[in-house]
């Protein structure tokens, strides 16, 4: 059944995983929780990364024959903060190879946006989830 306590999996295409996990790893803080590289044909190259204790991770999949990533603005990986966000965090985010982005008038308000080196964009918000609108 699902329920409020249900994992989450986001997934979603890399061109360039090492880039990638600077960002999540070195820039977010999250940890590699999975790896696994192959060359047989077909097959994919995956990451997946997060918080061990969290019920959600993010699984990157590259290498060879994985789809070209194709971020909208409104791919949107979201994290409450539920409070200011650190500039320091901001620092490591750019320094791991994100770039500070406007995103749109609301979560311009609401937190910062950084685009990660596929183009996705990680949104820090600095509301909480229960008062997120």
């Amino acid at each position: 059944m699902v329920g409020p306590t249900a994992a989450v999996r986001i997934a979603r295409p890399s061109r360039d995983l090492a880039a990638a996990e600077r960002f999540y790893v070195d820039g977010l803080g999250l940890d590699v929780l999975y790896r696994s590289t192959t060359e047989a044909a077909g097959e994919h190259d995956l990451l997946m990364l997060g918080w061990r204790q969290a019920s959600w991770h993010l699984e990157l999949v590259g290498g060879a024959g994985s789809t070209e990533p194709s971020p909208t603005p409104e791919d949107l990986l979201v994290i409450y903060l539920s409070g200011p966000v650190d500039e320091e965090l901001i620092g490591r985010l750019e320094q791991a190879g994100g770039t500070r982005v406007p995103q749109s008038a609301y979560w311009d308000r609401w937190g910062v946006t950084v685009r990660d080196p596929d183009g996705y964009r990680l949104v820090l918000s600095t509301r909480s989830w229960s008062n997120a609108e």
